[in-house]
């Protein structure tokens, strides 16, 4: 299998990553242009001085709207990956099977070409077993603190501009604007995740691992 993976392209054996990757620095590229245009607006209006787009980069408000994006998709992330291991969906291609055994619960091997932390064992195999949720939810609570430090700057910028007091971190998060911004992104990757899950029961895309074969039964749970 190796062999035959070298003589494929570059781009074919890694061109999932590629375009999601590239399709995601061009629209971060196009959310700063946008953002920047937007907050330069917002500060003309309450006849604050206008920023360059360095500094918009560096500004709470790009800071705040790019992390509270990415927190949500690592907590989405994060809570599938821990509770597709105990709870299931029957006939969901996206949930194990309901009284069979997965190759994904059998105890690991050391074998030659297994992985170093396999091979080593003991805490760090343990690690290893558990290093996918683990770095979703440091990716998390990174994002987190991140879109909290963003979110509680460009409060205190609108905040000078009205000529009102600004507030401290802990002050911050007793107000609603920063958990309205974190529950609107949270409850729209629940009901994505909810969606693929409860749709892959009955509806089918040809020739995707998301997807059950076409001819499946719709209670034929996993892929």
């Amino acid at each position: 299998m190796k062999a035959n993976s070298t003589k494929q392209s570059y781009f074919y054996r890694n061109g999932l990553t590629i375009v999601f990757l590239l399709l995601f620095v061009i629209t971060l590229g196009a959310q700063a242009l946008t953002g920047w245009k937007q907050h330069n607006q917002d500060l003309k209006e309450v006849h604050a001085q206008e920023i360059g787009l360095g500094a918009y980069l560096q500004s709470g408000h790009f800071i705040s709207a790019t992390f509270e994006n990415f927190e949500s998709e690592f907590l989405q992330m994060s809570l599938y990956v821990l509770l597709t291991i105990s709870l299931r969906q029957i006939g969901s291609a996206e949930s194990k099977k309901l009284d069979e055994p997965e190759e994904v619960d059998r105890k690991p091997q050391p074998y030659s070409d297994s992985p170093w932390a396999v091979r080593k064992g003991g805490w760090i195999l343990k690690i290893y077993s558990n290093s996918l949720s683990i770095c979703f939810a440091i990716l998390f609570f990174t994002s987190w603190a991140l879109h909290l430090y963003g979110s509680w700057e460009n409060h205190n910028v609108e905040q000078l501009a009205k000529h009102l007091p600004i507030a401290t971190v802990m002050e911050y998060l007793g107000e609603p604007e920063f958990w309205f911004e974190t529950f609107q992104n949270w409850q729209s990757e629940f009901l994505s995740v909810a969606s693929i899950v409860f749709l892959t029961i009955y509806l089918r895309q040809k020739g995707s691992p998301e997807s059950k074969p076409v001819d499946a039964p719709h209670l034929e749970t996993g892929k």
